[in-house]
């Protein structure tokens, strides 16, 4: 931290004694204006620097950088360069204590008030650095028109910088909010996930309790009938209870997760699907698939059905995605008809035979297997149809070789409005 600190004071300098060498002379004699104080002025609204300290040491190392170089160069004498060049400190420690008595700093919200007060800085600055040179002695006329000059010149120096600095500081918000954006959009998949998982976990409890019941009901026949077989069904009943009870703690796990995740109420359906569309390109890209994603959204409403649409239309699209070879197109179309909210994804894959169509939404039917010959788990597709019969919709699919086409189709008032009965169900662990 104290080296970075030591490399901005250091580049504040070089980029200050540089740019004062980018100069012009209005009046003759010795006093110049430069864009100097530019990089100087900009090198402590941007940067965390000591004003007054800043402003002493980039007054000494100046005076030091143009006494060298006239000495290098021009082969002046070092006490002739003392006296030419030792006004230039009192105009930047002068600028400093204007800057630090105004606090600027403190200030930076207000570009207008920040501006003037750095041309009020210059300008004062340029009278000091004027006295000092009629002091010494330095033959200096300065006119009316000179004096709106370095009010000119003042103005613009200090404008530029503020300006500068704004149009960086607007980029950086730019680039932080896109940050966040996608940080905001990976957390919603990853969350999308969860809901998926959590919701099947759901399903999944209520199969062990009709085990359970199931395990203890025979155990009391088979006590009757058999007590060895009693007791082994008892067995198996208990476990089968202890196995639910560790699915109802990962349950409430995951739903603590869930709703401490919750970052938004309502999003723009059109912004969900452009999540979607973003999500499954870099899902192209990481297969190697040349995959052209077109999406149009024609619904302007908002919802709160977050995770429950990006789980359906994740599935179907990132399907769409696998089935395509090569390369391909697919499309992620929304309409509003009538009284629903209708999502329509369209690939240009293969497509799905006629007997495959009444299999796709069946939990673990796939037709989809790695390199090493082992099938998926077959559960996404039923995962979505259970989710859209669950917000009052229904999922329909029509295919020919060439185009699939996927349509979800869900009541508008569902979308908008939220049901909190049917979260806490799917939610809950018991």
């Amino acid at each position: 931290m104290r080296d970075h600190r030591l490399f901005i004071w250091v580049v504040i300098l070089l980029s200050t004694a540089l740019l004062g060498e980018v100069k012009m002379i209005p009046f003759g004699g010795d006093f110049r204006f430069s864009l100097g104080i530019a990089a100087y002025f900009f090198g402590l609204l941007w940067f965390s620097v000591p004003v007054l300290a800043t402003g002493l040491s980039a007054g000494l190392f100046i005076v030091f950088f143009r006494i060298v170089m006239d000495a290098s160069l021009y082969g002046i004498p070092w006490t002739e360069g003392i006296v030419q060049h030792m006004p230039v400190f009192f105009y930047y420690v002068t600028f400093a204590v204007v800057i630090s008595l105004l606090k600027i700093k403190t200030n930076v919200e207000y570009p207008l008030k920040v501006g003037f007060y750095g041309a009020f800085a210059d300008i004062a600055s340029n009278g000091a650095e004027l006295l000092i040179r009629m002091v010494s002695g330095s033959p200096t006329m300065i006119t009316i028109h000179g004096v709106w000059m370095i009010v000119l010149i003042g103005l613009l120096r200090s404008f530029f910088v503020v300006g500068l600095c704004n149009m960086l500081a607007i980029r950086q918000v730019r680039a932080q909010g896109e940050q966040r954006r996608q940080e905001l959009e990976r957390l919603m998949l990853i969350n999308s996930d969860l809901f998926e998982e959590a919701f099947y976990l759901r399903k999944s409890m209520s199969h062990i309790e009709d085990i359970t019941r199931e395990s203890y009901r025979l155990s009391k026949e088979l006590k009757i009938l058999s007590p060895p077989h009693a007791a082994q069904a008892l067995h198996i009943a208990e476990n089968v209870h202890e196995l639910k009870k560790d699915s109802q703690r990962i349950l409430s796990g995951l739903s603590k997760i869930i709703q401490q995740e919750r970052m938004l109420e309502r999003i723009p359906i059109s912004f969900l699907c452009s999540m979607v569309a973003r999500a499954n390109k870099n899902y192209s890209l990481l297969l190697g698939k040349t995959i052209e994603l077109d999406n149009r959204c024609d619904v302007n409403l908002s919802t709160d059905e977050i995770y429950p649409l990006l789980s359906v239309l994740n599935n179907i699209v990132s399907n769409a995605v696998e089935a395509i070879e090569s390369q391909g197109r697919i499309e992620l179309r929304v309409d509003l008809e009538f009284d629903s909210v209708v999502f329509y994804v369209t690939d240009n894959g293969p497509g799905i035979s006629h007997d495959e169509l009444d299999l796709i939404f069946h939990p673990g039917y796939t037709t989809k297997f790695d390199d090493e010959g082992n099938s998926s788990t077959g559960i996404g597709l039923s995962h979505a149809a259970d989710i859209v019969r669950l917000l009052g919709g229904n999922i329909s699919v029509y295919s020919v070789p060439g185009q699939t086409r996927f349509e979800v189709r869900i009541p508008s008032e569902r979308l908008i409005q939220r049901e909190e009965a049917d979260h806490a169900e799917i939610l809950s662990g018991g």
